[in-house]
């Protein structure tokens, strides 16, 4: 419940913001004497929708290192960064991608990738991670969150919640004007309370059912995610293995903006439409299932 009530109350943020913003433009004049603009409208949505998700990308990193208080641990002596590093650097030349920043914070096991473009990202994990997991498990982790990286998952995640918050705000106008001026009947030029309210109901209600399509695709983005360390470990066992010690482990309660690029959740009843994450151990068996 904490996760959706974190996921509505940032989205009505930024909602709020935004819609700020476009009023001070006049982007929003999508509602007239003549009735309503569906033109200016899907406009005025596709500020709100991408707007936000953009900004939160573009923050992703900064927000990573304030929320963990995170350690960067690029040129270390210390024995464990510097083999955190190497591993980093191992497979992001693997992959083809540029050696992302690495850090360290301290909390539960689990670890994350983040960042808005690939050749200048940031993985980190946990110091939970490093005690309680073999050398091997350790690097098929940080093998998944290089394949985050190196498959865009930041992007794709970006322009899927720009696409459903568009048509958020688009369909929940959409039905507001009509339960205003055919439902209500309201005969100014203007909007009437029945729009608004019905808006802001519209807003909250769609909002979580695109939640649930956004876990949607990031939980296959997970399979993905695993079978790239797998190719990039050379073998599918350390990655499965580190599920399997997942699996008994508590990965802690991460910040909602990271939630979807770390390694591990819990999702149990109905939170788990909201998962970032599939069950473990679906996600051991499509290991062993694959080529």
């Amino acid at each position: 419940m904490k996760r959706i009530v974190l996921f509505l109350l940032t989205n009505l943020a930024v909602m709020l913001v935004l819609g700020i913003a476009v009023n001070v433009l006049g982007l929003n004049q999508f509602l007239s004497a003549n009735g309503l603009s569906l033109t200016g409208l899907l406009g005025f949505a596709a500020v709100m929708g991408f707007g936000g998700a953009f900004i939160s990308l573009l923050m992703s990193k900064p927000m990573a290192k304030w929320t963990t208080k995170l350690e960067i641990i690029n040129g270390s002596n210390h024995p464990t960064h510097a083999w955190i590093v190497s591993t980093v650097e191992r497979f992001s030349q693997a992959a083809g991608i540029q050696t992302p920043e690495v850090g360290i914070y301290e909390g539960p096991p689990n670890a994350f990738a983040t960042g808005a473009f690939k050749n200048s990202a940031l993985v980190a994990v946990s110091t939970g991670l490093l005690q309680s997991m073999t050398k091997e498990e350790v690097e098929a982790v940080i093998g998944h969150e290089v394949a985050h990286v190196a498959n865009g998952d930041m992007v794709t995640m970006t322009l899927i919640q720009g696409v459903m918050n568009t048509f958020v705000v688009f369909l929940s106008r959409v039905i507001g004007y009509f339960v205003d001026k055919v439902v209500l009947r309201n005969t100014n030029d203007g909007p009437g309370i029945g729009y608004y309210v019905t808006t802001v109901v519209m807003d909250l209600l769609l909002g979580v059912l695109a939640a649930i399509i956004v876990a949607w695709f990031s939980r296959q983005r997970e399979f993905r995610a695993d079978a790239g360390a797998a190719q990039l470990m050379g073998r599918k066992q350390p990655m499965m293995n580190a599920l399997a010690r997942l699996g008994g482990l508590d990965p802690g309660e991460m910040p909602k903006s990271l939630a979807a690029m770390g390694i591990s959740s819990r999702p149990s009843g109905l939170m788990a439409l909201f998962s970032s994450h599939p069950p473990i151990e679906e996600r051991i068996a499509r290991l062993k299932e694959s080529a």
